[in-house]
């Protein structure tokens, strides 16, 4: 089958290149041998035993590339982790930065997760975002739009947007666009948020 034949490819692979570093003496000088009692006292009375120096000697050899194979498993691994921090820390600073508010909530509206922008645009401090409904910051008669978006988005499982009046605005009547979408399976929804200038649009 294709997978056994690439799951040896890779074995092959490892296995040259942890050669190659033994013969070009690249390979770690300490490294941490986990080689069992067992193995030892088997080492011991071959390399005991004249008739039986060269088994020992290729035993001690297999040994030795086995545990630079395990070391450059353990590097990539090191690598591959270190790759997936990376890309969340950039992940994690576009969704900060992003200029739409973006905002995770339960199918009651009430706040997951959200960031910076979706703060400034409900007019409040980010701290005071997760754990209270979005509702809450929209005109009572707005409310109702809100609540009936989700709920449609929930039980449709198809995008959809709704435009409602931000209360409490120092800035006079205010309308924010909300669009709504639910990944399968998932128990939270997505709301992206900007500024609606007019009411009228589309």
């Amino acid at each position: 089958m294709p997978t056994i034949s690439n799951e040896t490819n890779v074995d092959t692979q490892l296995r040259d290149k942890a050669e190659a570093k033994l013969q070009a003496g690249t390979a770690p000088t300490a490294l941490q041998w986990s080689v069992s009692v067992d193995a030892l006292s088997l080492l011991h009375r071959l390399s005991s035993n004249p008739d039986n120096a060269a088994d020992a000697l290729k035993l001690l050899h297999e040994l030795q590339v086995h545990q630079v194979e395990l070391d450059l498993q353990n590097e990539e691994i090191a690598a591959n982790e270190q790759a997936l921090v990376d890309d969340l820390t950039l992940y994690r600073e576009l969704y900060d930065a992003a200029p739409f508010g973006y905002l995770l909530v339960d199918l009651e509206g009430k706040v997951v997760q959200g960031n910076l922008a979706a703060a400034e645009l409900l007019g409040i401090g980010r701290d005071d975002l997760v754990g209270h409904p979005v509702s809450t910051h929209l005109l009572p008669e707005s409310r109702p739009l809100l609540f009936g978006l989700l709920q449609h988005v929930a039980q449709s499982g198809t995008g959809d947007c709704c435009v409602a009046e931000l209360a409490g605005s120092a800035q006079g009547s205010r309308h924010l666009r909300f669009l709504a979408s639910i990944p399968p399976g998932s128990a939270h929804i997505l709301l992206a948020c900007c500024e609606h200038t007019s009411v009228n649009s589309p």
